[in-house]
């Protein structure tokens, strides 16, 4: 069995957990893990499972995640696919299920794919890695949300176990 995991991220923690999905599945499946940017050859009939992972901005995903999906919905809703969300509001436990984070529920209500398996992960804080307009903004919104604002301090709010449980399930799509 081979699965396909594509991943947008914006300063590498969905990478880092489609990277770690991937390991966990290795013992029963092979996995490509490959950055959505770098994706516009990839032939889904390759694969017997499709993973996509997309990090938030300011409140977005990556303008080349909904392009991937508008192409390939139909081929993506006929087979066993899932989708992941990273984003910071989810540092929150109330936050962390599609149906109460903003971000992911809005994508999936105006999306044309309908992935069978979804999850929200908390991402990480990495104020010294952001560029000066970053880490104001993010400061900004951090203070408004009463998240960290120490902008020395990087955090990884991922839940780990979380990830487990998820890869563990879509082994079993």
């Amino acid at each position: 069995m081979k699965a396909l995991i594509l991943y947008s991220s914006r300063d590498g923690q969905t990478r880092s957990i489609a990277s770690y999905i991937a390991s966990k599945l290795q013992d029963t499946m092979s996995c490509d893990v490959i950055n959505l940017l770098q994706a516009d050859a990839v032939e889904l009939d390759q694969y017997q499972q499709v993973l996509i992972g997309a990090s938030v901005r300011y409140g977005h995903f990556h303008p080349v995640l909904e392009k991937f999906v508008k192409r390939h919905a139909e081929q993506l809703n006929r087979m066993p696919s899932a989708f992941f969300a990273v984003n910071l509001t989810a540092r929150k436990p109330e936050k962390r299920a599609p149906q109460t984070n903003a971000y992911t529920r809005k994508f999936l209500l105006a999306s044309p794919w309908q992935p069978k398996q979804c999850a929200v992960f908390a991402g990480a804080l990495r104020y010294p890695r952001y560029r000066w307009f970053d880490r104001f903004m993010i400061r900004l919104i951090m203070k408004i949300t009463g998240g960290e604002t120490d902008t020395s301090k990087e955090v990884e709010y991922t839940d780990w176990q979380q990830v487990d449980r998820f890869a563990h399930e879509f082994r079993h799509l």
